[in-house]
């Protein structure tokens, strides 16, 4: 047999010798062919997208982190005669009205016609509210004659109406009254009312709300007691004499407090300051609404570094005052936190034996894989969808069937039978339940079969080896789904306007008051918080950094939350690393 072979300069084609050069080459001038154009497409893309999360990001890390930050007071005289005193916030380029620019010199008009007929303008918080009826005002560049930064320039931050900026002319404590008191001797006086203030809302707010609770719980007791026995019944007569022995007693023990807390508040009243504004009108405020103080335009890097702990520290620890624009977000903290972790506790559940009935036990076809689809689109729903069906059907239908079973005395006002906690956590483990199924189902296609037939050869039920070796394994990725179920419902807002949040929540959902967990309570969530501040309040300057603020700590809530889950990820992924055969 004849052996074939490639002559070097050329290749064999129908056992013929053919030239290298011969054999037709495929040309191509389509860069796409090669791949490179979309390389660089898809590599520009995901840099474009970090680099608008990166910008986001530190948006709200930058402005949520410098909003508390100290600045100093500047005050301002007008061409007019006019003086403001304020803090400056941002300056901004605009175009002045036709009639402002004729009323200017030649040369001032010529400058502002060479920037293309744009000037700068100043937005000022001033404070004063009670004083001039706002708390911002743009000032013109145009309009300015002089701006300086006086030394003994006070800011004070009050519980009601707002910053005042001004001076402190005199203080009244003790029945004396004192002229251009030092600071000493006002962080005294300021001290002893805000103590004689706390010790006031103590009182009101536990001693007598205990008594208030008392009275309404000895008010339903007897209501109760002629609902299950009738008007005028043997057992309905005793409660009533039982309640006006209680309710006598605790009058008495309310009007001791009334007075110890008149007693109090004559003290407080008496420790009073008076301050002028920059324009010289002068009124007299109570120390206790004064929250803190310092001369804006002396302060050391130290001072400034405890002024702006001082008011992180309220933010996160007080509640919120002025509408929401001032204060803390402590009730909303907590809110969104109870909130998410009841949400999770209810999601987790339903969730994964969902998904584990689909995958383990149900038969595959038709019918699952319409199950599965649904489940997608229930993932598409507008949110505000599932808000409505929480309002209709576990506030309306199961909150008014617990209503009427348990807590008929209380009718017509609602317990159960209206939003609040139980029912917002509820809407949102059913607006999550359909990640949680998906990312579970996952898991759990993803636990090789050889595992489980390794089981089952070994004498385990179906239930044993779901239980000891698939659920183990596949726990990792369903925690994942719980991650993504908390990062969602945590920053949902339009589900709990309908089914539970509030402006404002004088109480806590958890508290000293037993049963300690009251599901049935309207809360305080910092997405709605956000919301609230930044739309719904008087003046949005006042929010914007209120805005910031709060969507960083909602951010670090989420992060923690998550952190917390991801840990328990990872120490369950390294547990099964190698469990695999």
């Amino acid at each position: 047999m004849a052996e074939l072979v490639q002559p070097m300069d050329g290749i064999l084609v129908n056992g013929k010798a053919v030239g290298l050069a011969a054999v037709p080459r495929r040309r191509s001038s389509d860069l796409t062919a090669r791949g490179e154009p979309m390389v660089w497409a898809m590599g520009g893309s995901l840099a474009f997208g970090l680099m608008m999360i990166a910008g986001f990001m530190g948006l709200i890390f930058w402005s949520g982190l410098t909003a508390f930050w100290p600045k100093p007071v500047e005050v301002v005289t007008l061409t007019s005669g006019r003086i403001i005193a304020g803090e400056p916030l941002r300056t901004e380029s605009y175009k002045p009205e036709p009639a402002a620019l004729a009323a200017l010199p030649a040369k001032a008009r010529a400058e502002i016609e060479a920037h293309g007929g744009h000037s700068s303008r100043t937005l000022y918080h001033v404070g004063n509210f009670d004083f001039y009826g706002e708390d911002f005002v743009w000032v013109p560049a145009l309009d300015v004659k002089s701006v300086s930064r006086p030394r003994d320039i006070m800011l004070i931050e009050r519980q009601e109406w707002g910053a005042l900026i001004g001076k402190v002319k005199s203080i009244s404590a003790d029945g004396r009254k004192i002229e251009a008191p030092d600071m000493a001797t006002l962080d005294a006086a300021q001290r002893r009312a805000r103590a004689l203030r706390a010790e006031r809302m103590s009182i009101e707010k536990h001693e007598i709300g205990g008594i208030n609770r008392e009275l309404n719980d000895l008010r339903l007791s007897v209501r109760r007691a002629e609902l299950d026995h009738g008007e005028g019944s043997p057992e309905a007569l005793a409660a009533a004499e039982r309640a006006a022995r209680e309710t006598a007693r605790l009058n008495g023990e309310f009007a001791r407090l009334s007075a110890k807390v008149s007693a109090i508040r004559e003290k407080e009243d008496a420790l009073t300051a008076s301050a002028a504004e920059i324009g010289g009108e002068t009124r007299e405020f109570p120390l206790a609404n004064f929250v803190r103080y310092y001369a804006a335009n002396d302060l050391t890097l130290a001072r400034k570094a405890g002024i702006y702990l001082a008011r992180w520290g309220e933010f996160l620890s007080a509640e919120p005052r002025e509408a929401n624009t001032q204060g803390g977000v402590w009730p909303a903290i907590f809110g969104t936190f109870v909130m998410t972790v009841v949400m999770s506790l209810l999601v987790a559940p339903f969730g994964i034996v969902a998904a584990l009935y689909l995958r383990e036990y149900a038969r595959q076809g038709r019918i699952v894989a319409l199950v599965r689809i649904c489940v997608n689109n229930l993932a598409g729903v507008p949110s505000i969808v599932y808000g409505v069906f929480g309002l209709g059907f576990f506030a309306y239908v199961l909150g008014g069937s617990i209503d009427a079973l348990f807590f008929p005395e209380r009718l017509p006002s609602p317990t159960f039978g209206t939003g609040g906690l139980l029912w917002a956590s509820l809407t949102m483990a059913l607006l999550t339940v359909p990640v949680v199924i998906v990312s579970t189902e996952e898991a759990l296609a993803a636990v090789p079969r050889s595992m489980r037939e390794g089981s089952l050869a070994c004498g385990a039920s179906k239930w044993q080896t779901i239980k000891w070796i698939v659920l183990p394994r596949a726990m990792p990725g369903i925690m994942t789904g719980l991650i993504l179920a908390m990062a969602r419902g945590a920053g949902e807002v339009a589900p709990l306007m309908i089914v539970g949040v509030v402006k404002l929540a004088p109480e806590l959902p958890v508290d000293a008051v037993f049963p300690f967990i009251h599901l049935e309570r309207s809360f305080m969530h910092l997405g709605f918080h956000i919301y609230d501040v930044g739309f719904q309040s008087r003046n949005s300057e006042a929010g914007r950094s209120m805005v910031f603020v709060t969507a960083l700590v909602l951010m670090a809530l989420v992060l923690a939350l998550n952190t917390v889950s991801i840990n328990v990820r990872n120490r369950l992924k390294r547990k099964f690393a190698g469990d695999k055969f």
